[in-house]
């Protein structure tokens, strides 16, 4: 019940804000950022201009906010589909050293934005005059998120694995994914394979899960009780379920790991990112 006075960028620089969130894409990231940082402010970036930059973190406010300091103006706010894993997988990197990672995502047409959105529903109402994606994606999915590049895996696949090596200081995990878009409008979902570096009982891996921050543990098979884009869509946790051992390797087990792609994918966790920022007085 108020009224907002939308201003230019140009003008937003002059009034050197504490903290200015970017979701405008990459371009307008590249180009916009640094005014923003040279005034002092705080910029939180949501697309992947910055991610990889040696100098800028990427953050993931359960995992590794305090690299941010007084110095760190830019902020990276990770991909969708890797902030949920990381959130999942970290406490139990911490204890038992994770050797390597196989991802499976089945990801929301949300993540290509409105349009894509709009294809789904007008395909369900029998319009397929537009598409966003080559291919129709309703009663379908499409093996295909991003670009294809030389070796075969898609940008949306890379960036899943140089993220999560970021993200988690650990350059040595060997991480291979399979990005996968599905008819769901909200929610992404993974099937993630890991194998440890050390043995462990599978009761204690439940109950690392359970008492991690931001996570929300949905695993009763006798009950069918198990985490779906349906009743994860506008919550802010990362839901966990289907925890097993994975009886083909030694240390391994297999998670199904889904969250709303829009809040903790993204601008959940960027408004916990400011939210360190203001409760550690840097700003």
């Amino acid at each position: 019940d108020k009224e907002t006075t939308v201003i230019n960028i140009s003008e937003a620089i002059k009034q050197k804000p504490d903290i200015a969130i970017f979701s405008a894409g990459g371009a307008i990231s590249k180009k916009f950022a640094k005014d923003f940082a040279e005034a002092g402010t705080f910029v939180i970036d949501n697309s992947s201009a910055w991610r990889m930059h040696n100098d800028i973190p990427l953050v993931v406010p359960e995992i590794n906010a305090d690299i941010i300091t007084s110095e760190t103006k830019i902020i990276a706010n990770p991909n969708c589909s890797t902030i949920q894993m990381v959130v999942a997988i970290n406490p139990l990197h911490k204890k038992y050293s994770i050797k390597r990672l196989v991802i499976s995502t089945y990801q929301s047409v949300s993540g290509s934005g409105i349009k894509a959105v709009q294809q789904l529903k007008n395909e369900r109402d029998g319009d397929f005059s537009e598409k966003e994606y080559h291919y129709e994606i309703d009663m379908n999915v499409i093996p295909h998120g991003g670009d294809f590049t030389d070796d075969g895996y898609t940008t949306e696949e890379i960036k899943l694995i140089n993220e999560t090596h970021k993200i988690l200081s650990s350059p040595e995990i060997k991480i291979t994914s399979t990005v996968v878009r599905v008819p769901v409008t909200g929610g992404h979902s993974e099937a993630i394979n890991i194998e440890f570096e050390k043995p462990f009982e599978l009761n204690d891996i439940k109950k690392i899960i359970s008492n991690s921050k931001g996570i929300t543990v949905y695993d009763n098979p006798s009950e069918n009780c198990y985490p779906m884009p349906k009743y994860a869509k506008g919550k802010d946790d990362v839901f966990v379920g289907r925890i097993r051992r994975d009886m083909s390797v030694d240390n391994g087990i297999n998670i199904w790991v889904v969250a709303d792609n829009l809040r903790k994918g993204a601008a959940t966790n960027a408004v916990q990112i400011a939210e360190y920022l203001i409760n550690k007085k840097l700003v």
